[in-house]
């Protein structure tokens, strides 16, 4: 067996952003911050924003749900915002038609709680009726109207509408409030209205410490139980069902000809259609979470300690949120989960206590990918295949490889600029499936690497003739 040849790691041409650290873990304790996560449909989902940010600009654990790698998904078009970028707001700026086909999904979901079509267009009317936020926050039923590239064009809006102070409801509004919550939909569990969790939004906020059963409010004692992270999280629920504000470009009808027949510039000049801004409401807001691999999450949780991850399907979410996941009960669920969920933690771990920032490999048919630092830094160095063996390299493989298969995994791995390795975990002879059921056994475990590279006969005799 030859000994494998280090391969310096490639680095990206263009890097947009900087390096923070490795681990979302202050070294003095001074910024430590204790994150919150929630198990959903078998996933592992931090909502949070401050967390998001946490966890992902520290170590790049997670991906976007709804972006490619960071979570950075906004609804703005590109081209409108350099359009209007003399516009000052951070607002995000959208097509008619874009915002056309929100007002479908939000008509879409009304109809199926049973709405008539009378009712769903009014309800839809009123609240996405074009509107003005003023400094006191009360909303006027007045266009925006600006022209692209305007000198000194402001939209005049405070950063408290964000949380709801700036965008209280008007009569209109308010009447039918149950309705109205079905508007803004959690793309984090689906466009659903009613949902659980709208449901007990509503309930919160009409009497405190209860508890959503059988679509009444009931009390169920728990508010005073909750710790100051909780009730943190809940003003995160609060901000989320606050309204969202968006500009909307539209189009003016063309305006009659004052003009001189024999001015031709004045004609040329009508016939140009203007554009204006309108601010509106979002009838169906979708909202951006990271989304972690149990991997990733166990690591936080075990490994830095600076992760709680609890239930997040319980009817009552303060109930939800009163004790987290023991790391023995995670380790427990996870296997259940991902039946090899012990293997790959395992090289997980290794790797990153190594340096590596692993992720995902299930783009090329392996288990894991290894980078350094990160991936806005550098290429996938590795394509990482873990098996769990014991001393004599015996037991049950994963996945068991032919010569057909491997040639072609590795010829997969070599087209994508990666090198193909095989993690060998071997556990001792005498460890028991009680020792298992504990991320203790990880200390008896070795690991030995193997980089399997394809053999070039016509290569390895034009080495020899320049030797």
């Amino acid at each position: 067996m030859a000994e494998a040849v280090f391969h310096p790691p490639r680095r990206k041409r263009r890097v947009f952003e900087s390096y923070e650290g490795p681990f979302p873990v202050d070294v003095g304790g001074k910024d430590f911050r204790m994150c919150q996560a929630e198990i959903i449909n078998n996933n592992v989902i931090v909502k949070n924003p401050e967390d998001i940010e946490q966890l992902y600009n520290k170590g790049y654990f997670g991906k976007g749900i709804l972006s490619r790698s960071r979570p950075v998904f906004s609804i703005s078009d590109p081209l409108l915002v350099a359009k209007w970028q003399g516009v000052n707001t951070n607002m995000p700026i959208i097509t008619s038609q874009k915002y056309q086909r929100r007002v479908q999904w939000a008509r879409s979901v009304l109809q199926e709680q049973g709405l008539d079509d009378c009712s769903v267009t009014q309800i839809l009317e009123n609240y996405t009726k074009p509107l003005e936020l003023t400094e006191g926050g009360a909303e006027q039923t007045v266009n925006n109207r600006m022209g692209p590239h305007r000198e000194n064009a402001e939209l005049s809006r405070q950063p408290s509408a964000d949380a709801g102070s700036a965008g209280a409801l008007s009569a209109e509004d308010q009447n039918g409030g149950s309705r109205k919550a079905c508007l803004e939909g959690d793309a984090g569990m689906g466009p659903v209205c009613g949902s659980k969790e709208q449901e007990q939004g509503d309930s919160r906020g009409l009497e405190e410490g209860s508890c959503q059963k059988g679509g009444a409010p009931v009390l169920c004692g728990c508010e005073g139980k909750q710790s100051p992270e909780q009730r943190a999280g809940q003003g995160g629920e609060a901000k989320e069902n606050a309204p969202e504000y968006v500009l909307v470009q539209e189009e003016e009808e063309e305006e009659e000809s004052l003009c001189p027949e024999d001015d031709s510039a004045c004609l040329q000049g009508n016939l140009v259609k203007k554009e204006k801004l309108v601010c509106r409401k979002n009838p169906f807001r979708i909202f951006e979470y990271l989304q972690l691999s149990l991997e990733e999450a166990f690591f936080l949780v075990y490994a830095l300690g600076c992760l709680s991850i609890y239930y997040g399907e319980s009817q009552c979410p303060v109930c939800a949120l009163q004790e987290p996941l023991t790391i023995v009960q995670l380790w427990e669920v996870f296997s259940e989960v991902k039946p090899d969920f012990k293997t790959t933690y395992m090289a997980y771990h290794y790797f990153r206590s190594r340096g590596w920032v692993p992720k995902v490999g299930l783009k090329y048919g392996t288990d894991l990918l290894l980078y350094r630092k990160g991936p806005p830094f550098y290429h996938a160095s590795y394509s990482v295949l873990a098996e769990l063996v014991d001393d004599d390299f015996q037991g049950s493989l994963r996945r068991p490889l032919s010569w057909m298969s491997l040639s072609g995994l590795n010829r997969t791995t070599a087209n994508a600029s990666k090198e193909l390795m095989l993690c060998y975990l071997i556990k001792p002879s005498d460890m028991t499936a009680e020792e298992m059921s504990s991320p203790e056994c990880m200390k008896r475990i070795k690991v030995q690497e193997l980089i399997v590279s394809r053999w070039v006969s016509s290569r390895e005799r034009s080495e020899q003739d320049e030797a």
